[in-house]
């Protein structure tokens, strides 16, 4: 079982003004690579903030996957990305470009994320949209690659190439 938390960077959401749907939806998504939700949050978009529960929780609660929602647009005050790159021991472009790429197939406006991927220690950060219809979207792009991934990071995997069929 993966453990996973999920932030929401949302100004209107950590002030009780919004639902947090994006949220909601990540944490049953993420049961389809056997993963549980075991720590949430909704933030403002404070990049202290975000940065410091990021560390928290892959320093010292020691998670497989952190996934956020939201922040990740032109808004001054859209800094998830900001956040987790302060945070990053190395980056992960691959999972980014297929979520923007994927999303380009449904709208125009996918080239305007800014989302990243990285990894802490042995904790991979996905930046992921805010709003349920794009989370859904790029999930179903990212999502059956991460398994093996976090089982690489982990140290339990070492190979990512198929076999060669005789």
């Amino acid at each position: 079982m993966l453990k996973v938390g999920v932030i929401t960077a949302s100004d209107k959401g950590s002030r009780g003004e919004r639902e947090d749907l994006s949220g909601q939806l990540l944490k049953e998504l993420v049961q389809e690579i056997n993963g549980k939700v075991i720590l949430y949050i909704v933030l403002p978009d404070d990049q202290k903030l975000l940065a410091d529960r990021m560390k928290v929780w892959t320093d010292v609660e020691e998670v497989d996957l952190i996934l956020t929602t939201g922040g990740t647009g032109f808004s001054l005050r859209d800094v998830t990305p900001e956040a987790t790159l302060s945070i990053a021991d190395r980056l992960v472009p691959g999972i980014a470009e297929v979520m923007r790429m994927e999303s380009l197939k449904v709208t125009p406006k996918a080239m305007l994320s800014r989302a990243v991927a990285v990894l802490r220690k042995r904790t991979l950060i996905i930046n992921m949209p805010g709003s349920p219809k794009a989370v859904k979207e790029c999930w179903q792009a990212i999502s059956p690659a991460l398994n093996h991934g976090i089982q690489i990071l982990k140290g339990e995997a070492s190979e990512c190439a198929e076999p060669i069929k005789a």
